[in-house]
């Protein structure tokens, strides 16, 4: 029993020297890990509520848009991408405000949110959808050459047809007939999607191929 006893004794003076060793270590890990959970909980619920609050406001928008309300448009537009960049509405907030910008004629207001989702936007295809829109709002100013070098940037899969029907559409505005027939063939080959090709046939017959 005694021996027993004595080797209690030494197992708790060992533990007891360990602690006394390693407390600090120990305290602070777990101090740490804490402290990491707890941030980690803190981002996902600051990600929830921006996201909410971010769709409220593109729900606002999209109404706004389908009354063709500019004002309110760029204004809930605008609201997103300054308070809720982050968030996966405010590239689709940039192309919705753009085009009703674009539609009532405001060009230089449209053309920023379309540069906007094109330097912010995270997804490939996004990317491609505001650089094709952005290149289509300079050709209607005027900037060819701006527009050209906007879309000579590697398209995400897919996008390769419509890359190039915007092309030869700035070709044609430039009235390059010859270079625009070609692009548009090149575009041809490359679309896949049925409406697209009709339309790629369409703009061959009309300059007479």
């Amino acid at each position: 029993m005694a021996a027993y006893d004595l080797e209690e004794q030494e197992q708790l003076a060992t533990l007891k020297a360990w602690w006394k060793q390693y407390s600090n270590l120990v305290i602070g890990t777990v101090t740490l890990a804490l402290l990491m959970l707890a941030a980690w909980n803190g981002w996902r619920w600051y990600q929830r509520t921006q996201a909410l609050e971010a769709s409220s406001l593109y729900e606002s928008l999209q109404a706004a848009a389908r009354t063709n309300d500019v004002k309110a448009a760029r204004d809930a537009a605008g609201t997103i991408l300054e308070k809720y960049s982050g968030t996966a509405y405010a590239p689709l907030a940039a192309l919705v405000s753009a085009k009703v910008n674009h539609q009532a004629g405001e060009l230089k207001t449209a053309r920023a949110q379309l540069q906007w989702a094109v330097d912010h936007a995270r997804q490939e295809d996004m990317r491609s959808i505001a650089r094709l829109r952005l290149a289509m709002v300079m050709m209607d100013e005027g900037a060819f050459d701006e527009a050209t070098k906007t879309i000579e940037a590697k398209p995400a899969e897919g996008f390769e047809g419509l890359f190039h029907s915007a092309r030869g559409d700035i070709l044609l505005a430039q009235k390059k007939r010859a270079d625009a027939r070609a692009t548009y063939a090149a575009g041809l080959e490359k679309a896949t999607d049925p409406q697209l090709r009709e339309s790629l046939r369409l703009k061959l017959e009309m300059l007479g191929e």
